[in-house]
């Protein structure tokens, strides 16, 4: 989360929050991105924690997310910019794979904890999607990480995340729409989906 707030600046913010429209505060966006990201960071740390999820992951932060998105984040956001492979910049596939028929679900969530109305959150979710694979190929590409250590970085943070859904009032929220098996953990059911997609 610290290496995706790195990217989320206040300068970000305030385009992304211009590009929402009026009323909407700067203060709302950052709390709605920083839901969202939770949500789909937390399907892939899940789906990392195994070899053969963090191999799918590495396979495909080495095709499609090389984390160059990042260089010129706020202008790719604001569709003022198109990088040279388009896939990195899908959110809405990135979206489908990971969430599925859950979408809907996570946006009305964070759309009850931020106050922005669900086409406001499903456009951020689809320009954030790909900043967070960006991010995890940045540091591939940087650390030279292979999928083992990928899984390394992911597992510390999934743990963080445990505690951090536990204070959390968007935790309870999503998990009564994401828990599709009932023990109370969405991660896992997320990391499912994940696992479809990257393969």
């Amino acid at each position: 989360m610290d290496l995706i707030k790195g990217q989320l600046t206040s300068s970000v913010m305030e385009s992304l929050t211009n590009q929402l429209g009026g009323g909407v505060s700067t203060q709302q966006t950052s709390s709605a991105a920083k839901d969202i990201m939770e949500v789909l960071l937390g399907g892939v740390a899940r789906n990392a924690a195994s070899p053969e999820g963090a191999k799918s992951l590495n396979n495909a932060l080495e095709k499609d997310h090389d984390g160059g998105i990042l260089d010129n984040l706020q202008e790719i956001l604001a569709g003022q910019q198109q990088p040279q492979n388009s896939r990195a910049i899908d959110g809405a596939g990135i979206l489908k794979h990971i969430l599925g028929n859950k979408q809907s679900g996570v946006v009305d969530a964070i759309s009850q904890d931020t106050g922005l109305n669900s086409l406001q959150i499903g456009s951020l979710m689809m320009k954030l999607a790909p900043v967070l694979l960006g991010v995890l190929g940045k540091q591939k590409k940087q650390q030279g990480l292979d999928a083992s250590a990928i899984s390394d970085l992911l597992r510390g943070e999934r743990q963080q995340q445990q505690q951090r859904q536990a204070s959390s009032p968007i935790g309870g929220l999503l998990k009564n729409f994401i828990d599709q098996d009932g023990d109370g953990n969405i991660m896992d059911d997320l990391g499912g989906m994940l696992g479809k997609f990257l393969k």
